[in-house]
């Protein structure tokens, strides 16, 4: 059993490789709207899946949580924006509240190495 874990703290990890697979613990974002937060989360992304050894062409599935569901379109345009055509993982988007009053939209990854 090989478990690789990347900035790993006292509650979670920012990323975990096991068995083929990368997990990305939810990542949120700086900036005032939808569309700057999720620019910013999938910017993250992008760095935590090449630490991992994959990237946005491997994703398995995505899980997006939005504070607001009137926001989705915003969140949908930066999200498009970023994954190459026909890449689309399995995803689940739903209204939450998030641990943060500042943020807007967290996302979570499992992705391929």
């Amino acid at each position: 059993m090989n478990i690789q874990r990347f900035d790993p703290g006292a509650r979670m990890s920012q990323a975990v490789t096991y068995n083929g697979f990368v997990f990305l613990a939810g990542q949120v974002g700086e900036g005032s709207s939808v569309a700057e937060q999720t620019a910013d989360i999938l910017a993250s992304v992008d760095a935590l899946l090449a630490r991992a050894g994959s990237d946005k062409t491997k994703l398995l599935s995505a899980t997006i949580w939005l504070t607001d569901m009137s926001t989705f379109g915003e969140m949908n345009a930066a999200w498009e924006a970023w994954l190459p055509a026909g890449q689309g993982p399995a995803r689940a988007t739903v209204e939450s509240r998030l641990a943060a009053p500042q943020y807007k939209v967290e996302i979570g990854i499992i992705a391929a190495v």
